[in-house]
């Protein structure tokens, strides 16, 4: 007998000889065409869309819905379809998703459970689950490093500093420039390495929009250096050209990484409250309280500017630490939670 609890709109149940998705036995628990619960055998190949099978030998079958959580319970007699399965009395992995329905055809699942051993399906007893492949969490951790610590502290240096700093060197360069293309360096290395390892590992664009977002990020991450390398020099007539769309492009990388971090948080997240996603959600406004403290000290000091007044950059490297500080406290809350799942 297998039986799976509701954990959605829809569930999928799998007996599988190993714990990659793909070639996979599974029961169906979820919403068909007409609005009524149902239970459907499926077979899936590699990570398409399952196959839907004749319902078979499945009896004592009862379903319900309450508050929006789906139930079923099934005694099974099919034979097990997975090219490995030798009866019933092999051991299987479990596994159980759930996510959303359309016209009665299931989608991309938006969360998965998979037992940690295998089980003997004839004989039941209780499994635990297993975390997530150190791959997926190398992914997620590189990508937060990325796009909450080297890339801002990269973007906000080259906005607030660079004024300020104009005409002290290092190597020979700006140092404000020598800080703002190592920070970028490490972004961009530790974006790609995150977007092969994830790409590496599933070789697919499922998963909804967070791939999607990833590639556009990781597209976008390698035209900003490229662009920069054959910018114009700094007193050619075209320069404001690579300047604002330089900056235009930084941005528009940083919104869609925070939105892909956010999906992809959604989908790892396993806690009840889903606590990782509010602590993304309060780096965000973290951020942009600074980003607001850095525009009006920088509207105070140009007001103060017409007066004559100072032109230290204390209050802005102040600021930066503050924003760095705070930042890592948001990034080490994230990495524990991600290593915790």
């Amino acid at each position: 007998m297998v039986q799976a609890p509701g954990l959605g709109e829809k569930d999928q149940t799998k007996c599988k000889g190993n714990k990659a998705q793909g070639n996979d036995d599974i029961y169906i628990c979820g919403l068909g065409s007409n609005g009524q619960l149902q239970i459907q055998h499926a077979y899936s190949t590699g990570r398409s869309t399952p196959s839907i099978l004749s319902l078979g030998q499945v009896s004592n079958v009862i379903t319900s819905m309450n508050n929006n959580i789906i139930s079923c319970s099934f005694t099974s007699q099919n034979p097990i379809t997975t090219p490995l399965s030798v009866g019933f009395s092999s051991p299987y992995y479990l596994m159980l998703v759930y996510g959303s329905t359309s016209n009665g055809n299931i989608q991309f699942h938006t969360k998965a459970f998979v037992s940690s051993s295998t089980a003997n399906i004839s004989n039941p007893g209780l499994v635990s689950t297993e975390s997530y492949p150190p791959i997926v969490k190398a992914h997620g951790s590189l990508m937060l490093i990325a796009w909450m610590t080297t890339g801002s502290l990269g973007m906000i240096i080259a906005k607030y500093i660079k004024g300020m700093a104009k005409g002290t060197k290092c190597a020979g360069k700006d140092v404000w420039f020598v800080a703002h293309l190592s920070l970028m360096i490490l972004t961009v290395a530790a974006t790609s390495i995150a977007f092969i390892l994830i790409f590496a590992d599933v070789r697919d664009w499922s998963g909804g929009a967070h791939p999607v977002l990833g590639c556009i990020v990781m597209i976008l991450t390698l035209i900003q250096p490229t662009a920069a390398i054959f910018r114009c020099g700094p007193t050619d007539k075209w320069r404001f050209i690579f300047n604002w769309s330089h900056a235009l492009n930084a941005l528009l990388i940083k919104v869609l990484a925070v939105a892909a971090i956010f999906t992809g948080l959604i989908w790892l997240d396993n806690t009840d409250n889903q606590w990782l996603v509010k602590v993304m959600g309060g780096f965000v406004g973290w951020e942009a309280l600074l980003y607001i403290l850095l525009e009006a000290r920088r509207w105070w000091k140009h007001k103060d500017a017409t007066h004559g007044g100072s032109n230290s950059p204390r209050v802005e490297l102040l600021l930066l630490g503050l924003f760095f500080l705070g930042n890592l406290c948001f990034l080490v809350a994230l990495l524990v939670g991600i290593g915790s799942q």
